[in-house]
């Protein structure tokens, strides 16, 4: 994050700026849950386009035995 910092300045928008927010948070939780970041973003992104709305929380990277 902090090689980056500057370049957060011109991410365009502050709207522009909140979407990277959240991705990054996104990373850094699959990779505090033991997940490769690159790697559940992938299958994530995959997933997408044909995963039920009503079931979109099951491709959060969220390590369900830890979480309360």
């Amino acid at each position: 994050i902090a090689l980056g910092r500057k370049n957060w300045l011109f991410t365009g928008s502050e709207r522009a700026g909140r979407r990277a927010a959240a991705i990054q948070s996104l990373l850094a939780t699959a990779k505090l849950n033991g997940l490769e970041p690159l790697a559940w973003l992938t299958t994530t992104l995959e997933r997408l386009p044909t995963w039920p709305y009503s079931r979109i929380d099951e491709l959060l990277p969220i390590n369900p035995t830890t979480a309360t």
